[in-house]
């Protein structure tokens, strides 16, 4: 017979599977997830819980006694698409619960309504702030008037054919290959009907909205954290998805050689918008991305004052550096500096902040000027896609070094998060009120 003791233990467990599902399918970071719900089943009641995650699945068990069965559960992660505005409700949940103001109860029900409700902008909404994102990366990279409205309708339409995609439930390394076809074969387009622009600002921007909200920041906090089979998962991701981005491109770009038209890219960064318009454009792409995935409007401005001021940081350094793995680290590491206050400051998980604030940053320029020079057969464009990595693995590792300085880890977090190992990205970092005894 399951006693009252067993039932609050299976409850227990359920929810905070159910809280980390909602955490891991949101991108936050295997360690995050952990001490997240090592905190629930603690406050709970249920001591010494062990949680092991991987990329797809999560179990967490219990033993009351060393001659009694093990309580155990499992939930699996089938489902992964990036809402700030789930993240952010299971975070004040979450923080709700331990500081006493709800009880189990409560929290089951809150979290049943969060993963029952929808999203809460509608589609035109989210296709409008993808085009306003891919308009600002056009500002960012100097393009003119018909520049920016071209890559806003190239940024609007890959979202489309992704989304369409993604319905007849296709990986989304097929999806990514579309989305980049789309951007190059319109810049070919645009230059084949010979219109007075450059068409490789189009195709860098397509390429950046669409590396945009690939869990760059998860999959090297994970490593740092010691998930490492969570992050090489994260990190093969990743890598796919930027393969497909490539080879949708990569296609493009033959498909305009073929037909006589050269869409080479002509830019580099010691031509980049000045350093005051190059911020708006950084501040109105990371404000887009962040309206894109749901983030609370709250956080818009101060998200984008942020990513303003990073953009600022990185053109100034970009066009005195040749490298661009210096100027985005440096640029990132203001953003890993700054949010987490900011973050703080609009009640929303650093996570939101961080991931929105280096979309401006994203190396769409590197990867372009790669692939062009392959396709010319010159073999600098390797280089060029090196830079393109360093480029990623610094904003990744600048905001995390941010996160480090910027956060406090409380001593009453460190005692009961001990396989905590980074700055937390998602959930509370102080425990108050008092502890449930069985």
């Amino acid at each position: 017979m399951v006693s009252m003791a067993d039932i609050q233990t299976y409850r227990t467990l359920d929810l905070s599977l159910r809280v980390g599902e909602m955490l891991l399918s949101n991108g936050a970071g295997a360690a995050d997830v952990v001490a997240t719900m090592s905190s629930i089943a603690y406050h709970l009641g249920v001591r010494q819980a062990q949680v092991d995650l991987t990329f797809t699945t999560l179990t967490m068990s219990h033993q009351e006694r060393p001659d009694a069965p093990a309580a155990t559960a499992t939930r699996h992660v089938t489902h992964r698409e990036t809402d700030f505005d789930d993240l952010t409700q299971v975070d004040l949940l979450v923080s709700d619960l331990l500081n006493d103001v709800i009880d189990l109860d409560e929290a089951q029900w809150r979290l049943a309504q969060i993963a029952s409700t929808g999203h809460r902008a509608p589609r035109w909404a989210v296709s409008l702030a993808w085009a306003l994102m891919g308009a600002g990366v056009a500002i960012l990279i100097g393009g003119g008037p018909l520049v920016v409205v071209i890559a806003a309708a190239a940024a609007a339409g890959s979202e489309a054919i992704q989304r369409y995609l993604a319905r007849l439930r296709l990986p989304s390394f097929y999806t990514q290959i579309a989305g980049g076809a789309f951007a190059s074969l319109l810049a070919v387009g645009t230059e084949a009907a010979g219109l007075d622009i450059d068409p490789s600002l189009v195709i860098v921007t397509g390429i950046v909205t669409l590396l945009a909200g690939l869990g760059f920041i998860g999959a090297f906090q994970d490593a740092l954290s010691g998930y490492y089979v969570t992050a090489n998962a994260r990190i093969l991701e990743v890598m796919l998805s930027t393969v497909g981005i490539i080879a949708g491109v990569g296609g493009g770009l033959s498909i305009g050689t073929m037909l006589g038209v050269d869409v080479s890219v002509r830019i580099t960064t010691a031509e980049l918008a000045p350093v005051p318009v190059a911020a708006a454009g950084g501040a109105l792409a990371a404000a887009a991305f962040a309206l894109a995935a749901y983030a609370p409007t709250r956080s818009t401005l101060p998200i984008a004052a942020l990513a303003g001021g990073a953009t600022a940081i990185y053109v100034a350094l970009a066009t005195q550096n040749g490298s661009p793995a210096w100027p985005s680290g440096a640029a990132a590491l203001f953003i890993g500096l700054v949010g987490y206050q900011v973050a703080r400051w609009v009640r929303v998980p650093p996570l939101v902040v961080l991931v929105s604030g280096i979309v401006p940053l994203l190396p769409g320029l590197s990867i372009y000027r790669g692939l062009s020079l392959l396709a010319e057969e010159n073999f600098i464009g390797i280089i060029a896609l090196i830079n393109a990595v360093a480029s990623a693995v610094a904003l990744a590792s600048g905001v995390i070094l941010g996160e480090y300085i910027a956060q406090p880890l409380r001593r009453e977090a460190r005692r009961l998060e001990q396989r905590l190992s980074g700055p937390r990205l998602v959930g509370p970092l102080r425990i108050r009120g008092r502890r449930h005894q069985k």
